[in-house]
């Protein structure tokens, strides 16, 4: 035995856990929008949230990305702590899946033909070629994604064939001999070895894929491994409760301990089988025996998957064990605390989960600004102090809310690299701020009423005619607004930019006839500084609509959009047909409206006339 088999030893290890973390990233990364959608419908039924945890973690080769997931999910309140025992319990056989992809170092020369295509020196090289193919030569929507799957692939198999190489000459060497005869005479110290090595390396797939390599001296029995795979389970689900607690309420954190319960009752039973087998003779063809790969790997699912059925009906007791030790904080929550929550560090790993988080909190923090927006507009006839204090209350969590979804972003962005991920994070950049500025625009709406009431006096009657147009506009503006960023939908965010400069002109036309009016004395000129700030409030809301429209479809369109300022000159200089149909369409109803308006004044003007005999 020398320093360099030590060396290749560690070497092959590093390639086959980087190669088990790209192909579990890119796997995550790619599938994380679609497994969540899935979860929150199949989690009503245990034995349905069974079959979905096994199906998730066997397609992202990660029990603790799984676990993860569902803690995310819990804290998000789209399920419960208690419905989430079936997925736990899935995703602890569902690791197994891994192993048995790791079986295939059992092949040998000796197998039939075909087999010979699933042996690891096969299997690397063609998964190493088309994964580098699909990389750098073929361009579609996800072939990066499905490039890094192959490579991880290829990377893990050279590794453990790595591994394997060196194992064999270490093994001449008899030190695994004496630390698996050791392993073998006190099942404890395995069993510490195994929840050593998985809490180290964050991987109870990767931990047994080593103990599968190392199956090729010769040296591992069933008596040395059994204790050491128990183990491994609960040193993984150590793991998984400390990343599901991190920066976690009660409920999310249940998660993580209601899976150390089932593995530590797993320990328990695995322990207890093994020793009634082995005093009742069961053991004794394979006790002493020499395990190979294969071997390991349906040990690992016999006992994962026998626990789960003998545990499955007793998922209450772990539900009720888990509330009782952590309990419920008394606290003051917002109504919009569980959207809070839900922004949480355990969803980096999959940012579609992430993404939903912060459009979750957007569409909160729009739907607060644009109702206090209509909040505050109706105040201009009749205010109300306590309207005026739900508007201040829901602008102070508006500016809550962006500040803590700002923040997030910032620390998800080094985990963004797939280009609809880079697209959505541009895009939530943009539209945070712009929500914050519609509810600041709202309050300022709102202090004008107040300051209107405060005076006495108000605007003329004809004026009010006349900002009831505006405001209209306004108000339709929003929704289309709401419709496009809310549902993604490009013709409603194209028809904001349309609106938009309709009420560039509605605001010159409104401005015009209150300089007017002032100057024929029916209009108080006290109310002059109010009207400008009014104008200014609304036209600036039209204006952040017209930002999230072309934020919306830079998503889309991103080389058209992404320069916002080109592309509305673009649209403003009548060569966009569509454009020039809608904003024709959109001016000539408006100004329809303020026309009518103006003609119920004239008519009053009329009557007051004639009432005073024609002078």
């Amino acid at each position: 035995m020398s320093v360099f088999d030590i060396l290749t030893l560690f070497g092959g290890l590093a390639l086959f856990l980087y190669g088990m973390r790209l192909m579990s990233g890119s796997l995550k990364e790619s599938s994380s929008g679609a497994l969540k959608r899935v979860m929150e419908k199949f989690t009503k039924n245990p034995f349905a949230g069974f079959l979905l945890g096994v199906l998730v973690t066997a397609v992202i080769q990660s029990s603790t990305a799984t676990i993860v997931i569902t803690s995310g999910l819990v804290a998000a309140g789209i399920i419960k702590a208690r419905n989430s025992i079936g997925i736990i319990m899935g995703a602890n056989v569902g690791t197994t899946v891994t192993g048995q992809i790791i079986r295939l170092i059992d092949l040998n020369g000796d197998s039939a033909s075909w087999l010979q295509a699933f042996k690891p020196s096969t299997l690397a090289p063609v998964a190493l070629i088309a994964g580098i193919i699909l990389i750098m030569f073929v361009k579609f929507k996800n072939s990066n994604t499905i490039g890094s799957i192959s490579m991880g692939f290829g990377i893990l198999f050279t590794g453990l064939m790595t591994m394997t190489s060196a194992v064999n000459t270490l093994n001449e060497s008899g030190v695994f001999e004496k630390l698996f005869t050791s392993f073998g005479s006190n099942p404890f110290l395995g069993y510490a070895a195994g929840a050593g090595v998985a809490f180290t390396l964050q991987s109870s797939s990767a931990t047994v894929g080593i103990l599968q390599a190392l199956s090729t001296s010769g040296q591992l029995t069933f008596k040395a491994i059994y204790s050491i795979l128990v183990g491994v389970y609960l040193g993984d689900c150590v793991t998984t409760a400390i990343v599901c607690s991190i920066g976690a309420k009660a409920e999310a954190r249940r998660v993580g301990i209601i899976n150390i319960l089932f593995n530590i009752a797993k320990t328990i039973l695995v322990f207890a089988g093994v020793a009634i087998a082995y005093h009742a003779g069961w053991l004794n063809a394979i006790w002493d025996k020499t395990i190979t790969s294969g071997g390991i790997a349906n040990t690992n699912t016999v006992f994962n998957l026998s626990c789960a059925i003998l545990l499955f009906p007793l998922q209450m007791v772990f539900v009720n064990l888990a509330e009782k030790i952590v309990k419920d904080k008394p606290e003051d929550r917002s109504k919009y605390q569980d959207k809070l929550d839900a922004l949480n560090p355990v969803f980096f790993s999959t940012p579609a989960l992430a993404f939903r988080s912060c459009y979750d909190i957007l569409m909160a923090m729009f739907g607060a600004a644009a109702s206090n927006i209509k909040k505050a507009i109706g105040m201009l006839d009749k205010y109300d102090e306590k309207v005026m204090k739900t508007i201040r209350d829901e602008e102070d969590q508006v500016d809550i809310m962006a500040d803590r979804v700002s923040s997030y972003l910032v620390m998800l962005s080094p985990h963004i690299k797939a280009e609809d991920h880079i697209k959505i994070m541009d895009q939530y950049y943009k539209v945070v701020t712009e929500f914050e500025r519609l509810s600041d625009h709202s309050l300022n709406i709102a202090e004008t009423a107040e300051n209107l009431d405060r005076t006495g006096i108000n605007f003329s009657e004809e004026g009010k005619r006349e900002i009831k147009v505006l405001t209209e506009l306004i108000s339709e503006i929003l929704e289309q607004t709401g419709q496009a960023f809310g549902k993604r939908d490009i013709e409603a965010a194209r028809a904001i930019e349309p609106l938009e400069e309709v009420v560039d002109d509605l605001v010159g036309a409104l401005r015009d006839n209150h300089l007017k009016r002032m100057r024929e004395g029916r209009c108080n000129v006290l109310v002059d500084s109010d009207f400008a700030n009014l104008m200014s409030d609304l036209e600036r809301i039209s204006d952040v609509c017209s930002n999230v429209g072309v934020a919306t479809v830079a998503r889309v369109d991103y080389e058209r959009a992404s320069q916002a300022h080109s592309y509305i000159s673009t649209l403003h200089q009548g060569d966009d047909e569509e454009f020039n149909k809608a904003y024709s369409e959109a001016h000539s109803r408006y100004f329809a409206m303020l026309d009518a308006a103006d003609e119920i004044q004239n008519n009053d003007d009329n009557e007051v006339h004639d009432k005073n005999g024609g002078t």
